[in-house]
């Protein structure tokens, strides 16, 4: 598979998961890791955008595609009772 056939494949698979509650786990560097929940807000062709859950502040984060590719983000979509987490196929 190609590097944009990957990344396409990545996108689908978060798409039907718009509106969802998620966990995100992201790798910032130097030993800075966060984790949040929040809701999966929107999908673009380049991006996707997280809405986190926040006591105050509405705030919105936004990754690439590429960020779960890497394992710099992993994500964790919450279904009912049932917890599926996003990652690239393997090629």
């Amino acid at each position: 598979m190609s590097a944009k056939q990957v990344l396409a494949s990545i996108k689908r698979d978060l798409e039907p998961f718009v509106g969802n509650k998620i966990k995100l786990r992201a790798n910032r560097g130097r030993k800075k890791v966060i984790e949040k929940t929040g809701v999966l807000e929107s999908t673009y062709p380049n991006i996707f955008v997280i809405r986190l859950d926040e006591k105050q502040i509405e705030r919105r984060v936004s990754f690439s595609y590429a960020d779960i590719l890497t394992d710099a983000v992993q994500l964790t979509v919450t279904e009912g009772d049932e917890n599926i987490r996003i990652k690239a196929r393997s090629c």
